[in-house]
């Protein structure tokens, strides 16, 4: 049954061939250890780069001349004051945020426009001013040129030391001036907001200038076209005999023969025969309600105040005789004084109801002769009338004509009016919010905000130059350049003996080489599905590297815990095993290859308290590659195979030979030794490129001859003096 090994320590995973590969962390955090480990490489180079660029920036800021900045800040309107009210120009819309834009843009480019700039230079005479010239960094040479040349100049120079801003989300423009004056700064700052605004009136005195021109030429012809339309209607008019009354002159009046005399009288004719049928109407109604009724009956009669006294004097009357009738006999005078005075209120009641009654007739027979009389006259006016307005219909032809130019001459007298009334009006849209104040300190140079700058372009170029240099370093230095630069596993990392030969460290367990080769040790016993592989090759791309130390220290590592390896030395060109295992080197491997000996006729016993077998180089062949590729090779390995645990063969180096290659093939795992500080990573992918077109089990790298202490803390605490150790017997706590 296989058994199947568990992990290395950490995160890790499987490969085709069942090895066991450490997987990467996350690309943030390899690329900040990367970065970090580069800069801890490349620190002084990058101090001496940072402290360069400040020592530039300081003595720039030395040399440099220093400038005084003025700045004035002005306010910038879309419109006007209205100095004449709010409905001399008209009701004018809010414009769109998108306008207001627009226009502070436009304001702008007028701040930095050529012509702006030539105002300045005529209002301060800059051309022939040699100290505002110096002062803007002209020549000294500058008073030899002719005017001409001194004017562009000084145009060119005051453009290119003006800053204009506008600031963000106001109206707020700042006009700000540099030079090496600073009255000169100042001044001219000030000029250009004051030019600016003299410019801005300017362009609106010209704008009314030329309207006013243009509406006083539009207002002659229109008062000449107005004289000649009212006088063709009043020559029509004189023709025909229409006699316009005062309304005529009304708009509303010019409507066929409106205004004229015949229809004003034909409307007070008509008004008036109204007026008079309405009073028939009503008297009429009045006499038909006494006409056929009782004159004591009707009620206009009854309404009558006489009338109604009398019916009053003879109701008392009668109530009186009663009284006495029933005091007095029938023939007492009383009684007879009573019917008397009632028969003369009958006799006056009778009286006073005929003559209300012939009243009311008077008056219908009076409004029936009126509305007669009043019908007829307007049926004649209305005949005039229906005359005049077949003569109206030229009229209203000529006096329409007239009431359009008298229309247009108007609003023209109106305009131009208020053309002369703004003219000498000068108000501006352009507001000073802040004069330029002569600068007590100058702007430039500013000495810590160039020595920053020059901070962070050290860094920028410090940062530059260390990625550029760990990009084209191709050193392997620390263990995890194995990974980023080779695609490797890493087994283990080997420190540089310090004072000692790597062999004499071996001999003491608990020393850091020793601890390390442990650690080798037990990433190779799990190194595959099949736990420890039966044949492995041990190589290195270059000579010297240490793959032969490495080979003789896993071999001696696997005795120590009971397995039983077999170290073969396969450098037959510069064999090396036999003075780390101090034999003797006349019988090994060569022998073994040119004959068909048995394996135990070259092997050695080597190791003392752990012994494990060698098989040494032996003679050196002509021919090593042709040794190494023949059929007895796999057959000395495959009876190795059997009689150990694990066969470990120390390999020639991979460049330039075919040896190792054709090893790989056979082996059943590659482990690659790397020597810190030295190994080039172009060479060793060189040397992984020929492995690998073998197809080979490579395990790994190990990383031999580290110095954690050249790289700081974060290895020196493992194997530096920092590293977890043994404690001295004298040291130990008594139980």
């Amino acid at each position: 049954m296989t058994h199947l090994a568990p992990p290395p320590a950490g995160s890790s995973m499987r490969d085709r061939h069942g090895v066991w590969r450490q997987q990467s962390d996350s690309p943030i955090g390899a690329n900040i250890r990367a970065a970090l480990g580069a800069l801890r490489r490349y620190l002084w180079m990058a101090l001496a780069i940072v402290g360069a660029a400040v020592i530039l920036a300081l003595i720039a800021t030395m040399l440099d001349t220093p400038r005084y900045t003025a700045a004035a800040s002005v306010q910038i309107n879309d419109q006007s004051d209205e100095v004449l009210g709010s409905d001399f120009e008209g009701n004018i819309a809010a414009p769109s945020d998108w306008d207001t834009d627009r226009f502070l843009n436009t304001q702008l480019d007028v701040l930095r426009s050529h012509a702006l700039a030539e105002r300045v230079v005529d209002a301060l005479d800059l051309a022939d001013n040699q100290r505002v010239l110096m002062a803007m960094g002209a020549d000294a040479t500058i008073a030899a040129e002719n005017a001409g040349v001194r004017r562009n100049l000084a145009i060119a120079l005051l453009r290119e030391n003006t800053a204009i801003e506008l600031k963000r989300a106001t109206r707020i423009a700042d006009i700000a001036f540099t030079s090496t004056d600073a009255e000169v700064s100042a001044e001219v700052a000030n000029t250009f907001a004051q030019e600016f605004i003299q410019q801005n009136l300017q362009r609106r005195f010209d704008s009314s200038a030329y309207a006013r021109t243009f509406v006083g030429e539009q207002l002659e012809e229109a008062r000449a076209e107005l004289e000649r339309s009212e006088a063709a209607l009043n020559d029509y008019a004189r023709s025909v005999g229409m006699i316009r009354t005062r309304d005529a002159l009304a708009p509303t009046a010019r409507d066929g023969a409106a205004g004229t005399v015949t229809s004003s009288s034909l409307l007070q004719y008509n008004e008036a025969a109204i007026r008079a049928r309405e009073a028939r109407i009503a008297a009429q109604s009045r006499w038909d309600a006494v006409r056929d009724a009782p004159a004591l009956s009707s009620q206009p009669v009854l309404a009558n105040p006489t009338v109604q006294a009398l019916m009053t004097r003879r109701a008392d009357l009668e109530s009186e005789l009663q009284a006495a009738r029933a005091r007095y006999l029938p023939d007492h005078p009383a009684i007879a004084r009573f019917e008397a005075d009632i028969a003369g209120v009958s006799a006056q009641l009778q009286r006073t109801a005929s003559a209300v009654r012939q009243s009311i007739e008077a008056e219908y027979r009076a409004a029936a002769g009126t509305e007669s009389r009043l019908q007829g006259q307007v049926a004649e006016a209305r005949g005039a009338t229906m005359q005049e307005q077949q003569q109206s219909v030229r009229y209203n032809v000529l006096a329409r004509g007239a009431d359009t130019a008298r229309t247009i001459y108007d609003g023209l007298l109106q305009r131009y009016r208020e053309l002369n009334a703004s003219a000498g009006i000068a108000s501006s849209n352009i507001l000073i919010i802040d004069r330029a104040q002569v600068p007590a300190a100058p702007s430039s140079p500013n000495l810590p905000r160039n020595l920053m700058l020059g901070l962070l372009v050290g860094f920028a170029l410090a940062g530059l130059a260390v990625f550029l240099r760990d990009q084209l370093d191709d050193v392997i230095h620390v263990p995890e350049d194995l990974e980023t630069k080779l695609g490797l596993a890493l087994l283990g990392v080997v420190p540089r003996a310090q004072g000692q030969t790597p062999i004499d460290a071996l001999q003491d367990p608990k020393a850091p080489i020793s601890e390390a080769y442990h650690s080798l040790r037990g990433a190779l016993l799990y190194s595959t599905s099949n736990g420890l592989p039966k044949i492995m090759v041990v190589t290195s791309a270059e000579a010297g590297e240490g793959k032969s130390t490495t080979s003789f220290a896993m071999a001696q590592g696997l005795a120590r815990i009971g397995r039983k390896p077999l170290l073969i030395d396969a450098d037959l060109r510069r064999p090396a095993l036999h003075r780390l295992a101090a034999v003797g080197n006349g019988r090994g491997l060569t022998d073994l290859l040119v004959s068909s000996d048995p394996l135990q006729s070259a092997t050695v016993t080597v190791g003392g308290d752990a012994p494990f077998d060698v098989v040494p180089a032996g003679p050196i062949p002509p021919s090593p590659t042709e040794l190494l590729s023949s059929p007895r090779m796999a057959q000395l390995l495959e009876a190795a195979a059997e009689l150990y645990d694990t066969v470990i063969i120390d390999s020639p180096p991979v460049l330039g030979l075919a040896d190792t290659p054709m090893l790989t093939a056979i082996a059943d795992g590659t482990v690659l030794v790397v020597e810190a500080e030295r190994g080039r990573s172009g060479a060793l992918k060189g040397a992984l490129r020929r492995l690998r077109a073998m197809e080979p089990v490579i395990l790994g790298a190990v990383l031999v001859k580290f110095d954690p202490t050249r790289l700081g803390n974060r290895y020196s605490a493992y194997y530096g003096k920092d590293y977890y150790a043994y404690s001295r017997e004298d040291d130990r706590v008594p139980a």
